[in-house]
């Protein structure tokens, strides 16, 4: 079937196509995979405690209350200190180009999917209104996301220091370590992935040639652009590898999981 047949036949309403491969599986998942994480995030984030383990001379700060506003400024808000932070990620990821396909799909069905029926009477004019026209400032999140990957890389290398019999720290690895090293290093993976941090590395140049420092900003332009090509990858990798180091360290507070130390 050719792709005017499909389009035409997506123009019969919401849902309708000529596709007969699943096509409605995918932004299913994507749902079922934000909606699921929205929750968690909203919950663990609403709880205010069990989000940081110190047992056995350990230290893993989750990443969803990094940097920790509380013990830094030394205050205690009327309500859990990690909506402080999260509205920055969260930020990013909202207007992120990747995310705003999936969630664009999978919520508001604008479409569903290539050839896809989509919701009549929809009068879509671009970034220019409210609330699309937030959209806009995903350049500005990227630079803030930037600050919370130094928090979270300080986390990640402070598990490596664990407190000794003595009081004092030593260097050791536990699997705490590996999930917070994990979850950074998947974070950095997607935040320098994003056309944002492409458009700052090469963007407004005319010759990549033309001097030592436009080629050495072609270099890495290159190599954010690896990374961009895996951006959807990454973006969902590094998602779930938030969740999961929010998690274990909150089992691990709460006495459910026992930290393994491997040195």
């Amino acid at each position: 079937m050719t792709q005017t047949e499909l389009t035409a036949a997506a123009d019969h309403g919401v849902g309708m196509t000529a596709r007969r491969d699943a096509w409605w599986l995918q932004p299913l998942l994507i749902f079922i995979g934000l909606t699921t994480f929205g929750v968690y995030a909203i919950w663990a984030a609403w709880q205010g405690n069990n989000y940081l383990y110190v047992g056995h001379g350990a230290y893993y700060l989750s990443p969803f209350y990094s940097p920790d506003l509380q013990a830094i400024f030394g205050f205690q808000p009327p309500f859990s200190f990690a909506f402080l932070v999260l509205w920055i990620p969260l930020g990013f990821r909202a207007s992120c180009y990747y995310y705003r396909k999936a969630y664009y799909r999978s919520y508001m069905l604008d479409p569903p999917a290539c050839a896809v029926g989509e919701p009549k009477n929809r009068c879509y004019q671009g970034e220019r209104k409210f609330p699309f026209i937030l959209q806009n400032l995903h350049r500005y999140f990227f630079y803030l996301a930037l600050l919370l990957l130094v928090s979270l890389w300080y986390d990640a290398i402070r598990a490596l220091f664990f407190r000794g019999p003595n009081g004092g720290l030593q260097l050791g690895l536990g699997v705490g370590t590996l999930v917070l090293f994990f979850n950074v290093i998947t974070l950095t993976a997607f935040s320098f992935g994003c056309n944002s941090c492409r458009h700052l590395i090469g963007g407004q140049l005319n010759c990549f040639s033309c001097s030592c420092t436009t080629r050495t900003r072609y270099k890495l332009w290159r190599g954010v652009s690896v990374l961009n090509l895996k951006h959807m990858e990454w973006a969902w990798v590094s998602l779930f590898a938030v969740g999961f180091a929010d998690l274990y360290i909150r089992l691990c507070a709460m006495g459910i999981w026992h930290d393994v130390r491997l040195w």
